[in-house]
């Protein structure tokens, strides 16, 4: 295996804790936690990331002939997927045939002493398999076991295959989301598939915390279908109580205005939102339309939002006639909300991103130095970080097993049996 190269965050560095070395960095919070990472493409996977990259000993089973399909999505540097740099950072890759004997029995072995167990199969895969929940907290009481499905273990839906490009539509996300009379628009991106990655790792963290209380671990069963409903906001209170359906905006909002995208005079998008009202005052004193503060409908966000034509021409005219640096510098100074539309490129070169530390260089065996997201979040304390990035399929399967105590030979006949 590789050795792991350790990767700075932006945070100070941590005090350390009374027992340790005056020099030596307290541990990361999850260090000593072991994670089984069965699951495929996007939503399991995500957040045993979000896992190992605070510490977690994350092992990552796939098939031997059939990788986690994450590999070669999107683009590839020298056959090399890149997607799965970012998806499998921090975690050993092992293989594992979980329909073999040999494959289930090392499988077995492994669940013995893991904190966590993530898996994405239809609901009664591991059961055919003889990796049941029974079974596994019968090896292993304290275990969690994630299931992240598209509808969940039970209903009429829990059979079907799922994904989040599904639970984006039946959510209602892309019923609200698009133009006004246009049609219908999923995210060009895994949203569904994110939101539902750092819901399983809250609901992990949540089990693990109730394991410390009742000594025992339990069942997460999470459905990609509902954690996006939930950002979604109020939209089944409005329909209860008032028969109210979100429409479709585009870029305005029902809630206030002026919201929306602007063209710049030197062809740059500007956005502006005015959710408080005070903010909304400034913005059309700046554009030079202080007599619209003074009609009755701007004292709300929803009589702002039914006037938006009238408050989007005054600001994108006003936007219009000036440079994004000018729009830009006059907007901070009136102490008024707005922000450039970035593309990637600009992301890079953001000076608060890179006073955040939001993008790291992360060293590589394969591709060399490599540039992605960091850590979510900062802790001052104990700090996550990224110790190394995807590594290549059952890069580590001969090192893990040892450490089970599996001899050269045991393994070679595994290999040979296509457990491996």
């Amino acid at each position: 295996m590789t050795a792991p190269v350790a990767i700075p965050t932006p945070t100070p560095a941590p005090t350390p804790t009374p027992s340790a070395p005056p020099d030596a960095p307290a541990p990361p919070p999850l260090a000593g936690l072991r994670v089984l990472d069965l699951a495929t493409l996007f939503a399991g996977p995500l957040a045993a990331t979000l896992l190992g990259d605070f510490g977690a000993d994350v092992i990552k089973v796939e098939h031997p002939t059939r990788p986690d399909p994450s590999r070669g999505h999107g683009p590839a540097k020298d056959g090399v997927g890149l997607w799965w740099k970012l998806l499998g950072r921090n975690k050993r890759a092992i293989t594992l045939d979980l329909s073999t004997p040999g494959g289930r029995d090392v499988l077995l072995r492994l669940a013995a002493d893991a904190d966590v167990i993530i898996e994405n199969f239809r609901p009664g895969t591991l059961e055919k398999w003889g990796l049941g929940w029974e079974t596994l907290s019968t090896i292993n009481p304290r275990t969690v076991l994630a299931r992240v499905t598209g509808f969940g273990q039970f209903g009429p839906y829990s059979h079907r295959p799922g994904f989040g490009t599904l639970a984006e539509a039946m959510s209602g996300f892309a019923a609200a989301t698009g133009e006004p009379g246009g049609p219908p628009t999923l995210p060009p991106f895994g949203l569904a598939d994110s939101i539902a990655a750092l819901a399983t790792a809250y609901a992990v963290m949540t089990a693990l915390n109730g394991r410390a209380v009742t000594g025992r671990g339990q069942v997460v069963d999470l459905a990609i279908i509902e954690p996006i409903l939930t950002v979604l906001g109020p939209q089944p209170l409005w329909y209860d109580q008032l028969g109210y359906v979100q429409p479709r905006t585009g870029n305005r909002s029902r809630n206030n205005a002026p919201r929306n995208t602007y063209r710049t005079a030197d062809g740059s998008w500007l956005a502006v939102s005015t959710s408080a009202q005070s903010v909304a005052e400034r913005v059309m004193r700046l554009v030079g339309r202080p007599e619209l503060t003074e009609e009755p409908w701007f004292a709300t966000g929803g009589g702002r939002a039914g006037h938006a034509d009238v408050l989007d021409e005054a600001v994108g005219g006003w936007i219009g006639r000036h440079t994004r640096e000018e729009a830009m510098t006059a907007f901070e100074k009136a102490e008024a909300a707005i922000a450039p539309v970035y593309d990637i490129r600009d992301v890079l070169e953001d000076p608060q991103y890179r006073a955040l530390g939001t993008i790291v260089e992360v060293p590589d065996p394969e591709l060399g130095p490599l540039r992605m997201q960091n850590v979510l979040f900062r802790l001052s304390e104990t700090p996550g970080a990224i110790r190394w990035a995807g590594r290549p399929h059952g890069a580590d399967t001969d090192a893990v097993l040892a450490e089970l105590g599996l001899t050269a030979a045991e393994i070679a006949a595994l290999r040979s049996d296509g457990a491996l």
